[in-house]
């Protein structure tokens, strides 16, 4: 009688075995279609309600008698909150398993989303979206790793391309809908309804989303943790790549925090509805991260990651002049670069760590971590920086950031990779 050939064991820290089951999901099958759709319409549910209240700041600061930098918290609560649940969430979803994490954090999200329209106070309010952030960090702790588990290494770049993709149409949705809603019935209709749809969304995330087939559970007790979190720690690449994340988001959400408050002044003008409107240009976003992913599976991500930085700071120059149409110009340059930069460096960060036997969901998570401390500081940091120099001190202030996110993507491309040797940037070879 043969004998049953004893089960794979499991890499350091948790996720797939090295050679469990299938190979994962290629493109034109069925789950990759379906893991794909779910994590899009995921991330569409977050950022949409991350950023519900970043068009709303100047109702916010009149409705509620606070100050323009002050209104700036209504948004860098919920992305503090959002990075104080990641270094929680990681660990988790070590242990209880990706898919579970998500339903349970847009559920939970999406009916904070509904107390949040009805705070009577400011200071509730805050708290709320503190929370709120808290139980948004269940999907980008798990996502990337998620995919880099379930989906082949071939289709890979293009999948997390697409998610980062529902990332940008999320904030673009989250920030349309809140500003069409807030013309007809202020900021707490708008809050509500946003929240009502993303529960909606939510329960289509949870019939289509496929089920983990190549997660293992990581080993539990503090020790295991202590060594998995010095592992995602002590890489210098990982290290930079999660100061490119800071920087980036630091940069970007400076100038997406504050064009309200310019768009709402003289010359422009500009009521909610089409202040709003500028947020179109976050649908460039799902279109340029994808197209990078796709860029960085073929170039490799060496080459993609310095350029897409590049494009975000021209975008940032040309936010500057006054007329109208080249604000629009160079908001959207900046979402195209910074998304293109943002989608390719996440998923660096998981190939990196998958290649070098560290924990891929919490070297994800330490990214984002880094990531939206970047949106809480620099989001915060431009409310100040508006009071005190107008657009000219917020263009300074994200410009200043992304110059040094393009410092970091040049030292990258010189990083010894973990799949060739040392300064070898050929495609594939960028772990």
């Amino acid at each position: 009688m043969p004998r049953r050939r004893p089960a794979p064991a499991a890499p350091p820290g948790g996720g797939p075995a090295a050679t469990s089951g299938a190979e994962g999901y290629r493109r034109g099958e069925p789950g990759l279609r379906r893991a794909s759709t779910a994590l899009f319409l995921a991330a569409l549910v977050t950022f949409a309600l991350l950023y519900v209240q970043q068009p709303l700041l100047p109702l916010l600061s009149a409705d509620l008698g606070v100050s323009a930098s002050t209104s700036t918290l209504a948004v860098s609560a919920a992305t503090a909150g959002l990075a104080l649940g990641l270094l929680l969430a990681a660990p988790v979803s070590e242990r209880v398993g990706r898919t579970r994490l998500v339903h349970g954090s847009l559920l939970a999200a999406s009916v904070l989303g509904l107390a949040c329209a009805l705070a009577p106070t400011w200071h509730v309010l805050v708290v709320l979206r503190g929370v709120q952030g808290l139980a948004l960090a269940g999907l980008p702790a798990v996502a990337v790793a998620y995919l880099r588990e379930e989906v082949h290494p071939s289709a890979a770049g293009w999948a997390t391309g697409l998610y980062v993709g529902g990332n940008a149409v999320g904030g673009m949705v989250g920030r349309l809908s809140s500003s069409g809603l807030a013309e007809l019935g202020g900021w707490r209709l708008a809050t509500g309804v946003t929240a009502l749809l993303a529960l909606g969304c939510a329960l289509v995330v949870r019939r289509v989303l496929p089920p983990s087939r190549r997660f293992v559970p990581a080993p539990a007790g503090v020790r295991e943790l202590g060594r998995r979190t010095r592992g995602v720690l002590t890489d210098p690449a990982l290290l930079a790549l999660y100061g490119l994340a800071f920087l980036l988001m630091a940069g970007f959400m400076a100038v997406f925090n504050a064009v309200g408050f310019r768009l709402a002044g003289p010359p422009y003008d500009l009521g909610p509805a089409l202040a709003g409107l500028v947020f179109v240009v976050y649908a460039l976003g799902s279109v340029s991260s994808t197209s990078a992913g796709r860029l960085a599976d073929v170039l490799g991500r060496r080459a993609v990651v310095p350029v897409a930085v590049a494009v975000a700071v021209a975008g940032v120059a040309l936010t500057a002049p006054g007329p109208l149409w080249v604000l629009v110009l160079g908001l959207a340059v900046l979402t195209t670069g910074f998304f293109a930069a943002h989608g390719v460096a996440s998923g660096w960060v998981a190939a990196r760590a998958a290649v070098g036997g560290r924990a891929t969901a919490q070297a994800a998570s330490a990214y984002l971590v880094a990531y939206y401390a970047g949106s809480s500081v620099g989001g915060t940091a431009a409310g100040a920086a508006w009071t005190g120099a107008g657009w000219v001190g917020v263009a300074v202030l994200a410009g200043g950031c992304l110059l040094g996110a393009l410092v970091l993507a040049l030292l990258l491309r010189r990083s010894r990779s973990l799949l060739a040797p040392a300064g070898d940037g050929a495609p594939g070879a960028t772990p």
